[in-house]
């Protein structure tokens, strides 16, 4: 057997399978989101459904919901994640890594769900410590930061799992970037920020990118945070998408194959940059 063929044949029936389903898949999100449904009686094509859509405040609101969860939590773990990883890569700081590392990767979002409930909701740990102290009467007087509108609860689930991945991606590509550049700078009267502004943050800069859009992509897509302590208005895209699709009125399915569509539009969009990124980083590297 060729070795260039074998490993493409060994993977064949699975790839094939996996294949089918997720295009069977995609057909029938398409075809049902341009109304296409004759199992209850809809047999023409039509782009009314995403006029409708598209028209709707609620699906506009509920669209810059997850742009600003999703963006604002990338940004975040962006920024503490390279801050942490170039901490992790001085010789003092070193010991920590499996530390912050370990428990945020192994622990899934429906945990961590849980413990921000239990620790940021209005009858959480912090709540009930600032009512013993008497800094607030009533648990009302707390922030609220579980179903809000501004989402902060969602932010902060997606930053415990998005700033370790961020830590992950970078820590190796800045230890691979040679200390006698750092040193040079700080030699010629850089300071420690300046070296790091400067030389550190451009040379990792493509996987820093790459890390936003995998976070940002993920965020956008999410469906169980929001759902379980995202608020009720407006919702995430994905939980609106739900809430059509198990709707009494069947003809409403068509709506959420729509968002659906306009979901994986977006991102197939963040695919193609995040390709173009790492072909960037491959010809970089060559």
């Amino acid at each position: 057997m060729n070795k260039n063929l074998k490993p493409y044949l060994l993977i064949a029936p699975s790839g094939i399978i996996l294949a089918s389903i997720m295009i069977v898949g995609i057909y029938n999100c398409i075809v049902q989101s341009l109304g296409y449904f004759p199992q209850i009686g809809m047999n023409s094509i039509t782009l009314d459904y995403y006029k409708e859509i598209l028209g709707e405040a609620t699906f506009l609101k509920s669209l810059l919901f997850s742009m600003k969860t999703s963006l604002i939590s990338a940004l975040l773990s962006v920024l503490i994640g390279v801050i942490l990883a170039y901490l992790l890569c001085q010789d003092k700081y070193s010991n920590f890594r499996t530390y912050i590392l370990n428990i945020p990767v192994i622990v899934p979002h429906i945990i961590v769900v849980i413990l921000i409930i239990f620790i940021f909701s209005k009858t959480g740990i912090i709540s009930r410590i600032l009512f013993n102290l008497g800094i607030i009467n009533d648990s009302s007087q707390f922030l609220n930061l579980i179903s809000d509108k501004n989402g902060i609860g969602v932010i902060l689930v997606y930053l415990w799992k998005g700033t370790p991945y961020v830590i992950l991606t970078t820590y190796n590509i800045l230890k691979n970037i040679s200390g006698k550049l750092e040193l040079v700078a700080l030699n010629l009267g850089a300071s420690k920020f300046q070296s790091f502004i400067y030389i550190i943050l451009p040379l990792s800069m493509s996987t820093i990118v790459s890390s936003f859009i995998i976070l940002f992509a993920f965020s956008f897509g999410s469906y169980e945070v929001p759902f379980l302590i995202g608020p009720s208005t407006p919702k995430a895209l994905s939980v609106y998408s739900y809430v059509n699709y198990i709707s009494s009125d069947l003809r409403k399915r068509s709506l959420a194959m729509a968002i659906n569509t306009i979901l994986s539009l977006i991102s197939f969009v963040l695919l193609i940059i995040y390709n173009k990124i790492f072909y960037k980083i491959y010809r970089y590297k060559l």
